[in-house]
Parts: C-alpha cells; sequence; structure tokens
C-alpha cells in the first residue's frame, strides 16, 4: 500500500479546527493540504491548521475542549494536547429540528406483539423473579433454574422465559431516603413492564426493603401473575425453593395466555443506549439511530435518550428543541444535580470518557456527549423523567440516569422500554431480559470481528451509505425484533444480569 495516498477523512463542520481519520493517517501524508506529523489512529483526531495553547478545539460545530499547549497544523489532537475545560454553550452549528407531525393509524408501521390486558403493548412475554434484596438474590437464582431444567416451561411455547432480576441493595439504606424511592419505582417498573406477564418476589425478612410495605405502595395483591415470598417466613432455602417453583407453576397458564398480534408502531417504547463509544460513533451508529429515532415518533412512537453524563455539554442541544418550559426547567435541573453530585464525590463530568472510549478516539466528555446527542435524532424533545419514572408521552423524552450501561438501560426498562437500541464503537458485549437489545456496530472493522454480537453495522455510512437509509434499515430491523425476532445477544442468551438498579447516597 502507498502510504502517501491520502487516506479517507472526514471535515464534520467548516468551523472546525480538527479532521477525523476514517482511516489511520501515516506520517508525511497530505490532508487538506496539511502534512501529516506523525501517526494518527483512525477514529482520531489530526489538527488542520495552527490551534495556539488555550483556543478552543472544535468538532460537531462545537468546543470540545481547549490546546493545553500549541498545536501545529498536521499535529495528533488528544490526551496529550487537549484539556477538558470550561467552555461556552453555543447554538447548534449541525442540527435541524423537524417536527412533522403522527401520520395517521392507517399509515403507521406495525408489528406483531402481546396485547396486555391494562392496554399497553409487550415484545416479549417473561416472567420475572424480583428480590427485594441481595439476601435473596441467590433463592432467587435456585428458582430460576430449578424451573428451567425440570421442563416446565416446554409447555407453554408462548412464555420467552423465567429471568431472576436479581441486585445488590435493598437494605443498609435509608428508607425515607432518595434511595430507597428509586428502587422502589425500578422495582414496580419491572413488575410492570409490559413485556413481563407473571412476577414473583423473593425477600428475606429482615431487609430495609419491606415487600409488604412495596405492595401497600402501589396497592399490590396476589394474583394469578404476582406472588411474593421470604425465606425467613417460608421456613429457609429449600423451603422458599419448593414454594417457589410452585408459585411459578402456578402462575404459568396465565402468563401463556397470550398470542402475538398486529399493534401499531405507536405503541413501542425505544430506549437508547451507547456503550464502548468510539470516534465513528457521533458519525455512524448514533446518528442513524437518530434518523430510525425520526421515523419512530413520526409513526406515533417514543424514544428514551438517557445517561445524563454523556450529554453533559450538548444538553442545550436538547434545550433547543424542547417543545415546552417544563422539559427545559427539568432537564437544567438535572445537569445541576449532577454536577454538584460529581462535585460532593470528588469527581468531575470528564470523569465519564473510559479508557476504551480514548483509545477509540475520543478525548473528553463535551466530545463524547455531541455525538451521544445524535442518537435522539431531530424531532423536539417532549418531556424528561427521573429515573425509573413511568414514560407516559410520546415522542422524544429524557430520563435521568447515571452513562453506565446496565443502571441506565434498568432505569428505562423501569419506566416501560419494550425494545433497546444500543450502538457500541468498541464492541459492547450486552443483553437486556426482559426487553430485547439491538446492537449496532459504528466500524466495520469491530462489525466483522464481533459479527455474532453485532445485529447492524453502521460503519458503511463511511463507504457512502446515507445516514437516512441506514436510519430506515434501523427501524425496519427493530420492528422484526419487536415481533419476536431474536437479537444477537438474546441468541446468545445475555441479558439475566444485567439488571442493575441505581444505587443513590451512603451504603450503612
Amino acid at each position: 500500500m502507498d502510504t502517501l495516498s491520502p487516506p479517507r477523512h472526514l471535515r464534520l463542520h467548516a468551523s472546525d479546527n480538527v479532521v477525523v481519520a476514517v482511516d489511520t493517517f501515516q506520517p508525511g501524508q497530505l490532508i487538506e493540504a496539511v502534512t501529516v506529523a506523525s501517526r494518527v489512529p483512525r477514529g482520531h483526531k489530526l489538527a488542520s491548521r495552527l490551534i495556539a495553547a488555550g483556543e478552543p478545539v472544535r468538532k460537531f460545530g462545537q468546543i470540545i475542549g481547549s490546546a493545553s499547549k500549541r498545536i501545529e497544523p498536521g499535529e495528533w489532537v488528544h490526551e496529550h494536547n487537549l484539556d477538558y475545560s470550561n467552555f461556552v454553550r453555543e447554538p447548534g452549528a449541525t442540527h435541524t429540528i423537524h417536527s412533522n407531525g403522527v401520520l395517521p393509524l392507517e399509515q403507521q408501521a406495525t408489528f406483531e406483539g402481546f396485547r396486555r390486558a391494562n392496554g399497553r403493548a409487550g415484545t416479549r412475554n417473561y416472567i420475572g423473579i424480583l428480590t427485594s434484596v441481595n439476601c435473596s438474590a441467590s433463592v432467587a437464582r435456585f428458582i430460576a433454574e430449578a424451573v428451567q431444567k425440570s421442563g416446565l416451561l416446554d409447555e407453554y411455547p408462548t412464555i420467552d422465559g423465567i429471568i431472576p432480576l436479581v441486585h445488590g441493595g435493598g437494605c443498609a439504606l435509608d428508607v425515607k431516603g432518595e434511595g430507597y424511592e428509586v428502587l422502589k419505582r425500578t422495582q414496580w417498573g419491572y413488575a410492570t413492564n409490559p413485556n413481563i406477564a407473571a412476577v414473583l418476589m423473593v425477600g428475606l425478612g429482615c431487609e430495609g426493603f419491606q415487600i409488604g410495605r412495596w405492595k401497600e405502595a402501589y396497592n399490590i395483591v396476589e394474583s394469578d401473575t404476582f406472588r411474593s415470598l421470604t425465606i425467613q417466613e417460608v421456613g429457609g432455602t429449600r423451603k422458599t425453593m419448593e414454594a417457589g417453583i410452585a408459585a411459578v407453576r402456578d402462575m404459568l397458564p396465565a402468563a401463556a395466555n397470550v398470542r402475538r398480534e398486529t399493534i401499531p408502531a405507536s405503541e413501542l417504547i425505544l430506549a437508547l443506549q451507547c456503550g464502548g463509544s468510539d470516534g465513528y460513533s457521533g458519525i455512524t451508529a448514533n446518528p442513524a439511530l437518530g434518523a430510525a429515532v425520526d421515523l419512530l415518533v413520526q409513526h406515533g412512537g417514543t424514544a428514551i435518550l438517557s445517561e445524563t453524563p454523556e450529554i453533559y455539554g450538548a444538553e442545550h442541544l436538547l434545550i433547543e428543541r424542547a417543545s415546552n418550559q417544563e422539559a427545559v426547567k427539568r432537564l437544567q435541573d438535572v445537569i445541576a444535580w449532577w454536577e454538584d453530585y460529581t462535585e460532593r464525590n470528588k469527581m468531575e463530568m470528564n470523569n465519564n470518557p473510559s479508557p476504551g472510549n480514548k483509545a477509540g478516539g475520543l478525548t473528553t466528555i463535551l466530545e463524547k456527549s455531541l455525538g451521544a446527542v445524535a442518537k435522539s435524532g431531530t424531532t423536539p424533545l417532549e418531556a424528561v423523567y427521573g429515573y425509573a419514572e413511568p414514560v407516559t408521552a410520546h415522542g422524544l423524552v429524557f430520563m435521568d440516569t447515571p452513562g453506565y450501561d446496565p443502571v441506565s438501560a434498568t432505569g428505562q426498562v423501569a419506566g416501560g422500554a419494550n425494545i433497546l437500541a444500543f450502538t457500541t464503537g468498541r464492541g459492547s458485549a450486552y443483553g437486556c431480559k426482559p426487553t430485547p437489545s439491538v446492537k449496532l456496530a459504528t466500524n466495520t472493522p469491530m462489525y466483522n470481528q464481533m459479527i455474532e454480537d453485532m445485529d447492524i453495522n453502521c460503519g458503511d455510512v463511511l463507504d457512502g451509505v446515507s445516514i437516512e437509509d441506514k436510519g430506515r434499515e434501523i427501524f425496519e430491523y427493530i420492528l422484526k425484533v419487536a415481533s419476536g425476532h431474536h437479537s444477537k445477544s438474546e441468541e446468545l442468551g445475555y441479558g439475566d444480569a444485567e439488571f442493575v438498579p441505581w444505587q443513590i447516597g451512603a451504603t450503612m
């Protein structure tokens, strides 16, 4: 290969003073009449002109940090010469707000889903075993394993499986505090998610998170789709296992008494996630997913953008698109809470980008956030929700969650998400029972390397496939998965270990 021939590169906005390497840059190559000074890995940034010390570095037409020292034209721009610093949030330079209205019902796309008694629509049909506390986690797993091994589910083909949704909290917490309320909402959200047909709740008995108090808060009664047990009351591990297996056996007929039927796409609630992001995320998979979001909203559906630390520095682009002042105020309050939260814990928002993110070309949280917001498409922001709050609005909404994917997705599923789309550049291995997860690769080499884990390759956007065409492909695949087609993570069995409620506050 001739290393002096120009490699592919992208200038994302006319005001940018960096370009992105689509292919690796080698010393001596010419990029826009600038000579490459040293190797620049693919997905990383090259200075396209002189950047003075302290001068803002721009990508996507936005500030992603400032030069920590003088950067010569043709230099690699990364951690060694780019700092996270105070910055000015500027009007959006690269996005357009679209609001074309919702298509009439007869023109909306459809999927084959499960219609629940309360009118909501599910894409899967699971039995969930929830736990009030970590101390009952093993028993919940024992019950799920015993049911699976017994062959009970073989008689009920409409049931997708049984999931032990266990966690590491539930005690040593302020039972009148924020952490308790978040766990209470999360448990209720999973118990009522439309992809869950029946629930068994297993507790120890002496924990802070009491099942009886939880049931009273939501007026929950024992029924043919809900049962609860506590190990201490039943009489120990073995007896609780036996009682749990019997409870599942009793709930199976009601849980299985459903059939898929045609349902409009307006009843899809799509969780948006990105993990293992790289320098291509904001160029390929994220904007392509955003195009799919625009289609879903046009067909009356809902998309949940989350991961608050990963919109930080780009939240003004969402505020510009907000359809109402309540959403603006709530989002501003959420950002202020996170600034205070990180300061109290002796951290900063720029702690978010991981070593893998940086190896993939991202440098600061500002750069990462500008790419992450692209998942939201171009439609107006309709509402902002707290963690695990029920999502009732249609269109694009935001939910306050951490950036850590399992914790974030847990909040979205608790909010009602019945399907999830997950973009990744480094190759995140992730699933999300009871909600199927569609994995979108940002670049072709990683897609080929991890083809058994990735559903769709968005790397071909770099080869000329349009964002609009890729968004349409994603939208159609989401409908297919919602109708029962297994995503790659489902085929691999992911999802049992990814229930991770957000633990806020001190562990006592």
